[in-house]
């Protein structure tokens, strides 16, 4: 196995800080289950907070978070609009066909981020031979087209297209906050058109594992059933509740270092020959750029950039991936660039 030496596959490899796990450590804790675990309420009364929303539930996964939140809005047969790269259609096994019974309806969005007129051109009046279109789903950051920003003038819109037709929303928030933090709009801006939303804490907020979804308080109690019925009840997780109190305590301005740490990376990839990167979609912590200009393909880039270099990055489509966060630094970023560089240099040479 190679040394990896810097890792930019994801930011959910980002790592629980001594801090965190010391305050982790001595939380309180009960069933929270029963509801009597005191670190877990504590963290779903602060989301909600945060959301402008009157509930929420802690849950151990954002694909959790999704499955349940599409699950509540949805009765079988119902269809969900989403986006073509969206992390439900792309990342979850089919799991809203399998839990939701429903059909998930692809958009191709500009940049991930489709627009009002295009949600309504797909609506039309109850019909017996048609299935129902029931909720429109959104994810910010838009992860798959590098982590760019639904601005939310454009967000406002096609929810009021969604709800003018009695259409549910939803948005899957994994990286909200740092949309939020590069935006300067608070996170109760984006998530108030929406009725339901959810935040990750095992990305660039740095705690190990854990997401939050939030609603009205009918949305969440049904949302408490799904979780006891999938298996994401649990006991006392006020373990790791309580990292994710610390990380929305003390992570979420610090998302900048990442946004500034991403943008360095791309001015530094966009100076080696053979590379084409769109500095303009460098928007949060996610960098794409592509190797045209370079006789390899990107998947075997990527293989020799981990074994030559121990710099690893994904290959989610034909180009390739990087993702700075908590646990990468500017000197990492610094010695990435220069590792891509060095590679791409022996590739043209060779």
């Amino acid at each position: 196995m190679p040394d990896i030496r810097i890792d930019l596959y994801s930011d959910t490899l980002s790592l629980p800080t001594p801090e965190m796990r010391r305050f982790a450590c001595f939380a309180p804790v009960g069933d929270e289950q029963k509801g009597e675990d005191p670190s877990v309420n504590e963290l779903q009364e602060m989301v909600a907070e945060m959301l402008g929303k009157e509930d929420a539930v802690f849950l151990p996964s954002g694909t959790m978070c999704n499955q349940i939140g599409l699950a509540v809005h949805c009765r079988p047969g119902d269809v969900i609009l989403l986006d073509r790269t969206a992390h439900p259609l792309i990342a979850e096994s089919g799991g809203t066909a399998i839990l939701a019974a429903a059909t998930a309806y692809p958009i191709d969005g500009p940049n991930g981020m489709f627009t009002p007129e295009q949600v309504r051109a797909l609506m039309f009046p109850p019909s017996r031979y048609r299935p129902t279109m029931r909720v429109v789903s959104i994810e910010q950051t838009v992860n798959a087209p590098g982590g760019r920003i639904w601005p939310l003038e454009q967000l406002r819109d096609v929810c009021g297209v969604a709800h003018e037709w009695g259409l549910g929303t939803h948005m899957d928030g994994a990286r909200l906050f740092n949309a939020s933090v590069a935006s300067g709009i608070d996170v109760a801006d984006y998530a108030a058109t929406l009725d339901s939303v959810w935040i990750d804490l095992s990305k660039g907020l740095g705690a190990p594992v854990g997401a939050v979804l939030a609603g009205s308080r009918e949305f969440i109690e049904e949302a408490w059933q799904w979780k006891q019925r999938i298996g994401g009840a649990m006991r006392q997780a006020g373990i790791i509740a309580a990292a994710g109190i610390h990380a929305l305590r003390h992570h979420v301005t610090r998302l900048a270092e990442d946004h500034e740490n991403a943008r360095r990376l791309a001015l530094q990839v966009a100076e080696i020959p053979g590379l084409e990167i769109d500095l303009a979609s460098v928007e949060t912590n996610i960098v794409r750029f592509e190797i045209s200009g370079l006789d390899i393909s990107h998947t075997e880039f990527a293989r020799r950039l981990e074994e030559e270099e121990g710099v690893r990055v994904s290959t989610p489509g034909t180009f390739l991936r990087a993702v700075t966060y908590l646990d990468i630094s500017e000197s990492d970023v610094d010695e990435a660039a220069a590792a891509i560089r060095r590679l791409a240099r022996r590739t043209r040479s060779g």
